[in-house]
């Protein structure tokens, strides 16, 4: 009896070829296994006529005892017709050279077998910062091509001495083709430098190697760059507020928060709240940051050194990580606070990959420098995870977690081969293909130049990487948007077609997708809340309702909407969203006449309130915008936040949603909507109306203003008007898509888009629909923000040419 097995998913670079080895040895098989560009290739003989169940006992063992890092999604089993080996033996046979077809695994975080030796002085790895095995450690960040092979990896430089040879080469063993496998004697070196970049001897620092003097430098109070997995970490004791204050000015990031690392969850669990499911998400092998809720004005378990006051301001979370790396597990060992571990770039710059431009770019934010000569292949920032609704929702996919492919819905299988250029902001891109979806790494936002140059280059080396022939290219339907030019220059380059795909009704695939949505499962109600995106009729959306599947979208409600004015200068200056909202919503003279007595009034008077009022009357350099974030950014310059300008995106709103939490007072345990509003006694918060429009249903916010307004003028305190604001706000959207889904008949209300970031409006939202008896479909796999965006782009691709824009302002 003999058979082929084909494995396909993440299963080379995982310790996948030696499972196979062990467990056909335990069932007295014979035959080999090889890795190839289609995953994993099994030749099996069985000894005797019952070789049937012997067979199928290995499929059913690679399924149960597959390695940690491994994810099988298909077996499939084939006839052989061959005869057995001679002499009988099962072996491991050299990766195959064919068509890639499937997945390279994600970076791992150390295993808690490496981090023991590390830790052991009496073990060969001792304080050995590159130890990994098949079970951690880098993957994505050092390959150059599939297979995942030593030679197609950055380790290519690195000879293997004897003893790591042999663990590499014996199948018993943890290491076998590990392939970056190393030891202190053949592997990669760290040393410390100062800004210049000349070499210092740890010994002139009292310490015992570049990582100890490291750690006490930090420990005085000094700023390093600190070369890790996928790039350069910025890095200073976060409870010295003189370092994180230098830190800020010198990176040019005033207010947007610090990333920071701690030794062990108890260090953690000292400064936050920590339950058992983000104290799993943090020690589990993607090691994410996860945003957790900070123990302000509560007691703390012993006397935790205070942290400075502006790692996260104006925020009620604090993003904290665990060590992923060796050298990062060392160089924390004898912390018993954090560390600021914040990305190694000016703001908004990507971050530094290279030693060479780490020494250019960080000279003048870091007092000295943390190197080592193992090359960064492919920028992978730090991913970013928060506990909402029950679940992990990832804000940034990206080390840990990309390149893992998803599989696509029933319905994709035979889906063409597919590039999706993705968004403007949070950019990632998408390649589909063989029925799985590829995303990129986060890749950041294309404004910044260094940023699109990264970008063109990531997309040339995923479809090398992947051998990724597409047949067509899906973009944004913004005629500006840099992916949108870069993917209409490639598609007439190459001759390929272009499926222009409206910004929403992408959101709405991509949660689609994200939960495994069939092709033919028909339309769902969506909800589609962000900053804006480009509509269909020439204006820009941002709170929209959507009768929407694959294949297209009919947009039935959205909120009412105001003028930008100042263009793109209201995005950055919040107080300008303020002044359009109260001039649509109640006119500026109706304002000042029942709320004369505001200090806010005579704030905004010192405004060019007339100037804005003359633009919006005559449309110029004022667009037109549903966007709820727009809305959220004049609540926040309503009450004092952000008023002047924002310094990174989201911040009004974000401070917003914290005000609205630290108002809540009596709320002990930050995690329940209906908690929260209770606590402030909003009720069910602030009402808003309903217009009935041309092709749909507006959310006229006008009602909450005049409510807001109120209680501004009988001195309620803003955290209260903050819970109002947002309870009232989330039974609206809720009631409204109800109202919608069930006059479309429809049983499913799917949630997307930047502003389900804010947890109060994810759970409020969510807790609405299932009161009224809607089971919400929302984000796991990709970001709800502009990071899932390029997988909704590729769906739609996939299962529809894509419309004209004439098809477009139909639907619309």
């Amino acid at each position: 009896m003999a058979e082929t097995i084909r494995v396909r998913g993440l299963v080379q670079g995982v310790g996948f070829r030696p499972t196979v080895w062990r467990l056909a040895r335990d069932l007295g098989l014979t035959g080999d296994v090889r890795n190839d560009g289609e995953g994993v290739l099994i030749r099996v003989w069985a000894p005797d006529a019952g070789g049937t169940d012997s067979i199928g006992q290995l499929c059913e063992r690679l399924r149960t005892r597959c390695p940690p890092l491994a994810r099988i999604d298909a077996i499939e089993r084939g006839a052989l017709d061959l005869p057995p080996p001679d002499p009988a033996q099962f072996l491991i046979l050299a990766s195959a050279a064919t068509g890639a077809h499937t997945g390279v695994a994600a970076d791992a975080a150390t295993c808690a077998a490496c981090a023991a030796e590390v830790r052991d002085p009496a073990d060969r790895r001792s304080r050995y910062p590159f130890t990994n095995c098949t079970h951690c450690g880098p993957r994505l960040s050092i390959v150059r091509a599939i297979p995942y092979d030593r030679a197609n990896t950055s380790m290519a430089v690195f000879a293997q001495c004897p003893a790591c040879a042999a663990e590499y080469a014996d199948p018993a063993d943890r290491r076998f083709h590990a392939q970056p496998n190393a030891c202190p004697v053949c592997g990669p070196r760290v040393w410390l430098a100062d800004a210049a970049g000349r070499a210092l001897d740890p010994a002139d620092l009292a310490a015992g190697d570049a990582i100890a003097a490291a750690s006490r430098l930090l420990a005085q109070g000094r700023i390093l760059a600190i070369k890790g997995i996928g790039g350069f970490h910025l890095a200073c004791d976060a409870t010295d507020a003189a370092a994180v204050a230098r830190l800020r000015q010198r990176k040019r990031r005033f207010a947007k928060p610090f990333a920071l690392m701690a030794r062990d969850l108890d260090v953690i669990r000292r400064y936050c709240r920590l339950g058992e499911a983000p104290a799993a998400l943090l020690a589990s092998p993607a090691a994410p940051v996860v945003l957790l809720d900070r123990l302000a004005g509560l007691p703390t378990p012993d006397l935790a050194p205070d942290l400075a006051p502006d790692l996260a301001p104006g925020q009620s979370t604090l993003g904290f990580m665990l060590p992923y790396s060796p050298l990062h597990l060392l160089l924390l060992a004898d912390w018993d606070r954090p560390l600021v571990m914040t990305s190694g770039n000016l703001s908004e710059e990507p971050q530094c990959v290279d030693n060479d431009d780490a020494l250019g770019r960080l000279g003048g934010l870091a007092d000295l420098v943390l190197l080592h000569d193992r090359a960064i292949v492919n920028r992978v920032d730090d991913s970013v995870v928060r506990w909402m609704d029950a679940a992990p929702r990832l804000l940034r996919r990206a080390r840990g977690y990309a390149p893992n492919p998803i599989a696509l819905p029933p319905g994709f299988a035979q889906a063409p081969p597919v590039l999706a250029m993705g968004g403007e902001l949070k950019n990632t891109v998408c390649l589909l293909k063989d029925g799985q979806a590829i995303l990129t790494q986060h890749l950041g936002d294309l404004e910044e130049a260094n940023t699109a140059r990264e970008y063109e280059r990531t997309i040339d080396l995923y479809l090398a990487l992947f051998e990724h022939r597409p047949e067509r290219i899906a973009v944004d339907l913004h005629p500006d948007y840099r992916a949108s030019l870069t993917g209409r220059g490639r598609a007439a380059r190459e001759g390929l077609e272009l499926v222009q795909v409206q910004h929403h009704h992408a959101h709405c695939a991509a949660v689609l997708a994200d939960n495994g949505w069939p092709l033919d499962g028909g339309p769902v109600l969506g909800i589609a809340l962000d900053g804006l995106g480009y509509g269909t009729d020439g204006t820009l959306w941002g709170g929209e309702f959507l009768v929407a599947d694959y294949r297209g979208f009919e947009r039935v409600g959205w909120l009412r909407p105001v003028p930008m004015p100042g263009g793109t200068r209201a995005i950055l200056e919040p107080w300008r969203n303020l002044v359009a909202q109260i001039e649509v919503c109640l006119g500026w003279d109706e304002f000042r006449r029942r709320w004369p007595a505001l200090e806010l009034a005579r704030r905004l008077e010192e405004r060019p309130v007339p100037m804005l009022r003359t633009l919006m009357q005559r449309r110029l350099n004022a667009p037109l915008t549903s966007s709820a974030g727009r809305l959220f950014d004049a609540v926040a310059a309503a009450l004092g936040l952000c008023a002047e300008r924002i310094s990174y995106e989201g911040q009004a709103a974000i401070e917003l949603e914290s005000l609205a939490v630290a108002g809540s007072t009596g709320v002990r345990e930050y995690g329940s909507t209906g908690a929260v509003a209770a606590a402030a006694g909003v009720g069910e918060g602030y009402a808003c109306g309903l217009i009935e429009g041309d092709g749909g249903t507006l959310l006229d916010p006008a009602p909450l203003w005049c409510r807001l307004f109120d209680d501004l003028a009988a001195g309620v305190a803003p955290g209260a008007i903050s819970a109002r604001f947002h309870a009232g706000f989330c039974r609206a959207v809720a009631d409204l898509a109800a109202d919608l889904a069930q006059a479309q008949g429809l049983a499913r209300v799917a949630l997307s888009g930047g502003v389900f970031q804010n947890r109060l409006v994810l759970e409020g939202v969510s807790r609405h629909l299932r009161r009224r008896g809607f089971e919400p479909l929302t984000h796991h796999q990709v970001p709800t923000n502009d990071g899932g965006l390029a997988l909704g782009q590729a769906v739609i691709a996939a299962a529809w040419a894509g419309p004209s824009l004439d098809d477009l302002h139909q639907a619309s």
